[in-house]
């Protein structure tokens, strides 16, 4: 049912979206919705807390699915854009920005969401200086400025349109850890 909610926020964002949506996306009737969450307010907060942990499958599966640490922050860039094929989708699920910035119980999953991907940026830096992808740095720093350059890629990817989201983002991640790679000899 959240990955309903997920794909009818993308489509309709948080404020317009109506349980009647989630259930038609979900296959299920609104009735059972409401007595599963009781409310649109509390399906939104499940759906906030269930992000809150995406950390915790994220950066195991780019582990998983990428030879090096360096690639694997790279990696980050199609992650992200699971928010949207469209500058629409991404629009309406950064309108769950808001929620997240005037509610304190949104704010709380906002904030160990991000917590948590810093956490898992950090550890891939650690492992990348490790490797000898990277040249010795401050890794929390770097990890803030890689998630700070994906988050402002995505708004402006929305407000540019050009190409498509993942091509963008990994752009803008290389370009901040351009400085930082390791330079082989020849």
């Amino acid at each position: 049912m959240l990955k309903a909610a997920f794909r009818a926020i993308a489509r309709l964002g948080p404020r317009r979206l109506t349980l009647a949506d989630v259930a038609k996306e979900a296959g299920v009737s609104a009735a059972a919705l409401v007595q599963r969450f009781g409310s649109k307010r509390a399906l939104l907060l499940a759906a906030a807390k269930d992000v809150a942990t995406g950390a915790d499958y994220i950066f195991p599966d780019l582990r998983a699915r990428h030879r090096s640490p360096l690639a694997a922050l790279l990696g980050l860039a199609e992650c992200m854009a699971f928010l949207g094929p469209t500058p629409e989708a991404v629009a309406n699920n950064l309108a769950f920005l808001q929620l997240d910035l005037h509610d304190p119980e949104f704010q709380r999953h906002a904030l160990a969401g991000s917590e948590g991907t810093q956490a898992g940026i950090r550890a891939l830096v650690k492992d990348a200086i490790r490797a000898g992808e990277l040249v010795r740095c401050d890794a929390g720093r770097l990890a803030s400025a890689l998630q700070a350059a994906l988050n402002g890629s995505l708004r402006g990817w929305a407000v540019h349109r050009h190409g498509e989201l993942a091509p963008w983002l990994r752009r803008d991640l290389r370009t901040v850890l351009e400085p930082y790679r390791r330079r082989r000899p020849t």
